[in-house]
């Protein structure tokens, strides 16, 4: 196997870089600044899609200059340029980069393999391009930049290909008397000035020919795919921050995964911000067969009014009926079908807390609660204060539900719960209790307990066209008593909700204050991105008067074309 390139790197973490160090950026800005990125960069799409293949795995592409981030970041935009293309060089960056780089630096993944051979393993073509608004000055930098490498004991070859001038590590460099072995060996490297437009890098000047030819022969580039232009009409107005393009049939080769069937076969993201927040918008594309349609929502479901806004986790839209059909549904089981290489039960995924209902009570989620719900819902989960599970509220329409609000009844009677009813602050609740004898210490004299004491489960009410459902008597008491602070009237969620496109199929909110210990214990990847974000979140959330940090996640499905989602990181 060749030895693979540092682009690698670039490569596999360019999206972490783009989607975690963007939200840095952000949340690290003093309030008034946003606009300044804002009003940057004018770019609506990639330009530098043009060198890249249409079955290419993915392309990263930031589409506004650095400089304008440096000061927000420190060195961190310039971390992987720095160990990758530069490494063991004495290249400056702003001396040298700075004054000809223009808005746009685009990474992909061109190819799983090179040469296509399987004999010799696979070598995946990472291609880099830089927007350069001084080609003079640009070529000069390719001009150090290899001169230093033949300082540094690499071989050169210089090569004219379709007009373009081609300057890479020649691959037969031998160790000789006269060639002695670099003191410290440089990754393969190629390069080559594309017009007065792009630089390119990459690890095989192959990538670069191809990369010539795709501007030759258009269709054959990322451009004339029509998967690519439907995403790129559903992006956002300029200006944008970044966009990431995924081709997921050849993302699954290049990491050795196995897509079956697949439902869907590619996917934009594109992140933009904004005085709300960061926005990030995806348009994730069906491969051959329609996508079923869903309702939408054009204004927040009417349920929310009674979660209170000390849930640390919302969700909330319509009709939970055929939540395993719908697109969304479809989305996620293709991705946890390819990453596991099995299917799972993508019901209990999606609504954990109601799947964990079933547990005491043998209730079958699907047929017991999920079949009913066809109107609004909102489920909200309350922060657990030091219990094992957080407390939970489910608000459904009961128009159309009055037969399953009393089969869960039954269910609860036959699982040897009682079903006792009492008021709570006048309103009229009933109650799912165990009897049970009443714990009594080991040194007690007693040789026997009478006592007995009950245990909720569970209970609900009926308040207007809406039945409640809470996990406990406390629960409950915050639905009922606290109509001053509901979450819909805050303003922190409002500011949200008014930042995501509309119509859509609901929401999912986060209010990192009181619900980052819930989606550990709901969500457990959330483990991952909380360790990743660790430095931030700790730099953020130990300030004396913490700022409340918020994300809402939303779709749309009522295309047959595409899946449309939006994701907003917010921050008071």
């Amino acid at each position: 196997m060749r030895q693979r390139s540092v682009f690698s790197l670039i490569a596999v973490g360019a999206i972490a870089l783009l989607l975690i160090g963007s939200a840095i950026f952000y949340w690290l800005l003093p309030r008034n600044t946003p606009s300044l990125i804002v009003k940057g960069s004018s770019i609506s799409e990639p330009s530098a899609a043009i060198f890249v293949p249409k079955q290419a795995p993915v392309m990263v592409s930031m589409l506004v200059n650095p400089e304008r981030l440096q000061a927000l970041s420190g060195d961190k935009v310039f971390s992987v340029l720095q160990t990758s293309v530069l490494a063991n060089s004495d290249i400056n960056y702003q001396k040298d980069i700075q004054p000809w780089l223009g808005e746009e630096i685009t990474l992909a993944v061109t190819t799983p393999d090179i040469d296509r051979d399987n004999q010799n393993g696979l070598q995946p073509g990472y291609l880099m391009a830089l927007a350069t608004a001084q080609p003079i000055k640009s070529r000069e930098f390719v001009d150090l930049l290899f001169s230093q490498r033949v300082l540094a004991g690499n071989q050169l070859a210089v090569e004219e290909y379709q007009g373009v001038k081609l300057i890479y590590d020649h691959p037969q460099s031998t160790t000789s008397k006269d060639n002695p072995k670099p003191a410290k060996a440089l990754k393969p490297l190629a390069s080559a000035l594309v017009g007065n437009s792009f630089v390119l890098f990459a690890n095989d000047p192959q990538v670069l020919r191809n990369a010539v030819n795709n501007v030759q022969a258009p269709d054959v580039n990322l451009p004339s795919s029509p998967q690519y232009q439907t995403a790129i009409q559903q992006l956002p107005k300029a200006p944008l921050l970044a966009t990431i393009f995924l081709n997921f049939p050849a993302m699954a080769q290049w990491q050795g995964l196995q897509l079956v069937d697949p439902v869907y076969d590619s996917q934009m993201v594109s992140l933009k911000l904004s005085n709300q927040g960061l926005l990030a918008e995806t348009t994730i594309l069906a491969a051959s067969q329609q996508l079923p349609l869903s309702p939408s929502l054009s204004t927040p479901t009417a349920a929310l009014k009674w979660i209170p806004d000390t849930a640390g986790l919302v969700l909330t839209g319509k009709d939970l009926s055929n939540l395993a059909n719908t697109a969304l549904a479809q989305f996620w089981n293709q991705t946890t079908t390819a990453l596991s290489g099995s299917n799972g039960d993508t019901i209990t995924q999606w609504v954990k807390p109601l799947a964990d209902v079933k547990n005491p009570w043998k209730i079958d989620l699907s047929q017991d609660i999920l079949s009913w719900i066809r109107g609004e819902y909102a489920l909200g989960l309350l922060p657990s204060h030091g219990q094992k599970a957080p407390d939970w509220i489910l608000v459904v329409d009961k128009s159309d539900g009055e037969a399953g609000i009393s089969r869960l009844d039954k269910i609860a009677s036959s699982s040897g719960l009682s079903i006792n009813s009492f008021p709570l602050d006048q309103q009229k609740l009933l109650a799912w209790t165990q009897i049970q004898p009443a714990a009594t210490s080991k040194d007690s004299k007693q040789d026997k307990s009478f006592d007995i004491e009950a245990q909720i489960r569970g209970l609900h009410t009926s308040v207007g066209d809406y039945e409640i459902f809470a996990s406990s008597i406390a629960a409950m008491d915050q639905v009922l008593t606290t109509e001053e602070n509901r979450l819909i009237k805050n303003s922190s969620f409002q500011n949200s909700l008014n930042a995501i496109p509309s119509p859509n199929q609901g929401y999912v909110y986060l209010d990192w204050k009181n619900g980052q210990e819930i989606i550990k214990q709901e969500l457990p990847i959330i483990q991952l991105f909380s360790a990743l974000g660790k430095p931030f979140l700790s730099k953020l959330l130990s300030k004396s008067h913490p700022e409340r940090v918020s994300l809402v996640l939303s779709s749309d499905s009522s295309n047959t074309d595409f899946l449309k989602a939006s994701l907003l990181l917010h921050q008071d």
